[in-house]
């Protein structure tokens, strides 16, 4: 008679109890090991990401900050302990500070953290493979350490980061506030000491000069600061100046900045707007180059009154940013200074033509095309994709929508009060009856 063969039995589930005894078992072994690992965590960021080689005492720091991570790790493997209970290391968090005081960007900090993250992984990988441990269990181990040392990572590279980014902030405010009494003088005083000036701020004032303000309409208004630093670096790059930008803090929400070229001709400002990639919620004015102390004063004032036109309550906000060279920009920053009377001189002049309707904005824009195309129908056509006999009509009706105004005024006044409602939107045009 023959028996047949028992089915293999299956191995156990792994229980949690089980699979914790494991992970502390291996985060005990681990223990004898920190200064390996954080010496091997440490050999490969220096290898991949070195940005203190020169400086000892970062160096020294940065090994410190990895050794106490990877005591921390293992502590938290050997010892089961909940994040929630864990104190992120000093020398981590002080690491964290030292890097923004130089300027160093933070996105080296997180890198490293993953790197040390790779790394413990690797020697857990090993550690449970050496074990020979049934296929369900070993994974059940491997997923749990994974968990923990992610766990782990995650939480302390928001802390340090957060770390950072709070220095770096109270760095540009401090940094902005000694500044700014300096640059307020050198803007406003008769005879200014440019020696002093220069000493002072490390700016040379023997280069052509682009101002820009940039400031911020978000709602989170903590993190202001950061995010128009980051709109400075991200410009200075874009524009390739020939050293470091002079930045000074108006408010928590608010920079005016410099950007020096040397004897070279500065960017064009309009190819700076459009080339600018700015986070949402900042926004940005520019002036026009100009060389010397002059050019910085009359640089920051045509900068000035941009930012003037793009705050006033009610101003068009399609676009992130305008330049004083724009068209208009210039004449309607003087006129906007007494919106009351450039309101009615605006709906004087064009009649129906200044009323707040999609059909008058339609023959706006035509007359204006129009105008700046040298009164041309073939180019306003061409310009705007439309059949020339379309624009003439719409010509016609403009034209004739301005004489409700009671006529006779120039093709320049006109002109100009297109300009007005372009730049000023609903602040001049006529509210439907």
């Amino acid at each position: 008679m023959t028996v047949s063969a028992l089915p293999p039995q299956r191995a156990p589930e792994p229980t949690p109890a089980r699979v914790s005894a494991l992970v502390a078992e291996i985060g005990a072994g681990l223990r004898a090991m920190q200064s390996e690992i954080a010496e091997a965590m440490t050999r490969r960021i220096i290898n991949e990401i070195d940005y203190s080689r020169d400086d000892p005492r970062m160096a020294d720091l940065r090994a410190a900050s990895i050794h106490a991570n990877v005591v921390t790790m293992i502590d938290i493997l050997g010892n089961d302990i909940p994040i929630d209970d864990v104190q992120p290391p000093m020398a981590s968090v002080e690491y964290a500070r030292r890097l923004a005081q130089r300027k160093i960007p933070s996105n080296f900090l997180v890198r490293a953290y993953h790197m040390g993250q790779d790394t413990m992984m690797r020697i857990c990988y090993d550690e449970v493979a050496r074990r020979e441990l049934p296929s369900a269990l070993g994974l059940a181990v491997l997923k749990r350490l994974t968990e923990l040392v992610y766990a782990y990572t995650d939480w302390i590279v928001v802390y340090v980061i957060e770390t950072y980014e709070t220095e770096r902030m109270q760095q540009l405010t401090a940094r902005g506030s000694v500044h700014s009494s300096t640059v307020h003088t050198l803007l406003s005083a008769s005879t200014p000491d440019t020696a002093g000036f220069e000493s002072e701020t490390g700016y040379r004032l023997d280069h052509i000069h682009l101002a820009a303000i940039l400031w911020y309409t978000g709602n989170d208004g903590s993190s202001a600061l950061s995010l128009l630093d980051s709109g400075v670096r991200a410009l200075a790059h874009t524009l390739r100046a020939d050293a470091s930008p002079l930045v000074t803090v108006i408010d928590r929400r608010t920079l005016w900045v410099w950007f020096p070229f040397g004897r070279r001709p500065a960017v064009d400002a309009a190819a700076l707007r459009s080339a600018a990639d700015l986070t949402d919620g900042v926004r940005l004015a520019v002036g026009l180059p100009g060389r010397g102390l002059a050019g910085f004063r009359r640089s920051q004032q045509q900068a000035a009154a941009a930012y003037f036109i793009a705050t006033v309550p009610g101003t068009p906000s399609d676009h992130l940013a305008i330049g004083f060279g724009d068209p208009g920009v210039a004449v309607v920053s003087l006129l906007a200074r007494d919106l009351d009377a450039t309101r009615e001189w605006v709906r004087e002049v064009l009649g129906a033509l200044a009323d707040d309707t999609q059909q008058a904005a339609v023959l706006r824009e035509t007359l204006s095309t129009f105008y700046e195309t040298g009164e041309s129908h073939f180019h306003t056509a061409q310009q705007m994709t439309l059949h020339r006999n379309t624009v003439k009509y719409r010509i016609t009706k403009a034209v004739d929508a301005t004489r409700s105004g009671g006529g006779g005024h120039e093709k320049l006044d006109i002109a100009v009060a297109l300009q007005i409602c372009r730049v000023l939107g609903q602040n001049v045009l006529r509210p439907p009856s």
